[in-house]
């Protein structure tokens, strides 16, 4: 069976681009393409689609009013198709919020050579989201909503730290976690699947809703307890050390399991510089990025946590890290943040350099 997409974008020619994209792999089709979401509408009643890609930025209709409309009422795998500018990076994680699996950029220059380049990128996306759970997606945490306990402990919060890796769904996952992180937890580094352009934003938006600071990392900053760094769009993000202080380390090296940045390249670079301190958590995401270096941490002495597979959007990096031997507990993504808090306050004696 094929996957049936519809395609909603104002412009036609984004709609004869995607057509012919989708068209021309073997296992999709485009049932419909919709100008605006009045006449998506109409069609998805009629086609019963498995996955929308839906333009963020439209005259008629918000894309965001008819995300919601359509979560509420009919959920279903969407896929956004986004434009490189801020306010297009903002939507976009609004639209994620609301339930869209995943985006694409709609590429800058010469829009037909750009859209054929990201063929197979947007191919894999509609077969990622045509599995993915929807239901999950839209859940917000009731957790979330708690104040965190403060851990008040100086050494716990100097010395540990928490490494992050997550793909497809993760931005979602990463905010429901990262609420949850009182003002002096550990220093957190966090690598998401996601282009240039859009961590930046991701990272202020977490910034303005968290206890602890986030920021895109921008390389050579000294790792501070309650601070989170994101890895920028383009580059790897590594852990690094400079004396005997923790550091963030860019590298524009070339991608690694298809990514840049890599979960794997995060993780290794953790194993290697602070083996025992390190607390890993893998998030989310569709393929096998981060296993390898999860289990590397775990060799090194980290203790690790995976996302469950109820709670995932795609059960798919938790689940080639449980395979590769690298986690030690599986939970539920609204209990991980306790318990991975339970874990540092138990273990603060064991607080050592490496």
């Amino acid at each position: 069976m094929k996957i049936k997409v519809l395609v909603i974008d104002d412009s036609a020619l984004i709609r004869s681009l995607l057509t012919e994209i989708i068209n021309s792999k073997r296992d999709m089709e485009v049932v419909g393409a919709a100008p605006d979401p009045i006449v998506a509408r109409e069609m998805i009643k009629q086609l019963n689609p498995d996955v929308l890609t839906l333009d963020v930025e439209m005259p008629k209709m918000d894309g965001l009013d008819f995300l919601e409309k359509l979560m509420r009422l009919r959920p279903m795998p969407v896929v956004m198709v986004s434009t490189l500018t801020e306010r297009g990076s903002e939507i976009t994680l609004r639209a994620l919020e609301l339930g869209a699996v995943d985006f694409v950029t709609k590429p800058k220059m010469s829009i037909s050579e750009g859209m054929l380049e990201y063929g197979d990128v947007i191919a894999d996306k509609i077969r990622i989201a045509a599995r993915a759970k929807v239901a999950t997606i839209s859940r917000s945490s009731a957790a979330a909503n708690a104040a965190p306990a403060q851990l008040r402990n100086p050494l716990i919060s100097s010395e540990k730290l928490l490494i992050i890796g997550a793909s497809t769904g993760g931005t979602e996952a990463i905010k429901s976690f990262l609420l949850q992180m009182p003002s002096d937890c550990p220093g957190i580094l966090i690598t998401q699947h996601m282009p240039a352009g859009f961590t930046k934003s991701f990272a202020n938006r977490l910034d303005s809703l968290c206890q602890i600071s986030v920021k895109e990392a921008a390389g050579g900053e000294r790792v501070l307890p309650g601070h989170a760094y994101i890895a920028p769009g383009d580059k790897h993000l590594l852990l690094a050390r400079s004396g005997a202080n923790y550091v963030t380390q860019l590298s524009d090296a070339p991608p690694v399991n298809r990514h840049k940045p890599s979960v794997d390249v995060l993780f290794d670079s953790a194993a290697e510089y602070a083996g025992k301190n390190v607390i890993g958590v893998i998030l989310t995401g569709m393929g096998k990025d981060g296993a390898a270096g999860m289990a590397k941490m775990k060799n090194a002495g980290a203790y690790n946590f995976a996302q469950n597979e109820e709670s995932c959007v795609v059960y798919g990096m938790p689940k080639e890290a449980i395979a590769h031997g690298g986690v030690d507990e599986v939970a539920h993504l609204n209990d991980l943040p306790k318990l991975v808090l339970n874990y540092l306050m138990a273990n603060s004696a064991r607080a050592l350099r490496v």
